[in-house]
């Protein structure tokens, strides 16, 4: 068999057939431990934002705006990792590093496109929670169902036009480096290290395009919580202060969840050269699992038709996982 074949590689563009995946680097002998609270997170992220979607859609109480936007949240959660933890999980377990290139820049499409559109429904609840607090009637005026599904379309329509030009960006250049990722996923920055020609261009596209998106709706989602912080200290008594800031804490702790890990892989690639590689791609594969999962949970606490009826839920499974065995 010919060298470039064998290596991975086709003769004309030095564009590999297939990726290796390196997992992360450093722990590779640890794979399989580290697999373990992965495997528990996916399975809870699943469970959990399938319970969300379901108690939200059978409960007409919760058909709200802000309630409305965390479904789109939860759906975007569940393709974000379910188009990435398999193959991860596939790595860790099988060692199973192959990844073909066309795959490869489905993924970070992918990946890419859905945390744009995450982005973008926090800030769609932030903006909910400022109508709310801040002109609160006019909420149902202004945010009325047709308006909620305009702005849901939008945030989808940006991710995916966005991001549609970045595997168009990696697909025709040639990647004579190595056709190894040190990665758990196929990523963009992680992709365009391996490249041996001039790349400023497609990297300038991909920070103006990370700034328009998420940089500029996490100014947004500040801007609004002054505003609300404003609104909040004007009001005549602590109780109500405490009870209306009490409102906004679950999508507080969203936003802290989602950014900080984000903000951290985001630069670390680009300006972190001295962290060490296994303690941000770690932190790369937080930032795609915690979020997803700390959606239920959040608002699950926080929310109490969400806990009434969790709970509720939990029973009855309790109750005919126990009349079935014990029929037996």
């Amino acid at each position: 068999m010919p060298d470039f074949i064998h290596d991975g590689y086709n003769r004309t563009s030095l564009q590999p057939i297939t990726f290796l995946l390196l997992g992360i680097p450093g722990l590779e002998a640890a794979h399989i431990w580290i697999s373990i609270p992965f495997c528990l997170v996916y399975l809870l992220s699943l469970m959990g934002n399938v319970a969300l979607l379901l108690i939200v859609k059978t409960d007409h109480k919760l058909h709200e705006p802000m309630y409305l936007f965390l479904c789109m949240l939860s759906v975007t959660d569940l393709m974000l990792t379910t188009s990435t933890l398999p193959k991860m999980l596939s790595l860790f377990w099988f060692n199973d590093r192959e990844i073909y290139f066309e795959a490869c820049l489905t993924q970070m499409y992918l990946i890419h496109s859905l945390s744009t559109m995450e982005s973008g429904f926090i800030l769609a609840m932030a903006f909910d929670r400022y109508i709310a607090i801040c002109h609160p009637l006019r909420h149902t005026t202004i945010l009325t169902p047709t308006v909620i599904v305009g702005l849901g379309m939008f945030i989808v329509f940006r991710g995916a036009v966005l991001l549609s030009p970045h595997p168009f960006l990696l697909r025709w250049l040639s990647y004579c480096k190595t056709n190894v990722i040190s990665h758990t996923y196929c990523e963009f920055m992680a992709l365009i290290k391996l490249v041996c020609t001039e790349t400023k261009i497609r990297r300038a596209y991909s920070l103006i395009v990370a700034f328009l998106t998420g940089g500029l709706d996490f100014i947004l989602i500040i801007c609004s919580y002054i505003l609300i912080l404003f609104t909040v200290f004007d009001l005549p008594s602590k109780a109500a202060r405490l009870k209306t800031l009490s409102t906004c804490v679950s999508h507080v702790w969203v936003i802290l969840v989602f950014y900080t890990p984000a903000f951290f892989s985001f630069l670390t690639h680009r300006f972190g050269h001295n962290i060490v590689p296994h303690i941000h791609i770690f932190i790369a594969n937080i930032y795609l699992l915690i979020l997803p999962m700390m959606n239920s949970i959040i608002y699950g606490v926080k929310t109490k038709n969400i806990r009434e009826k969790f709970l509720k839920v939990l029973t009855n499974t309790y109750v005919c996982i126990y009349m079935l065995t014990g029929s037996n």
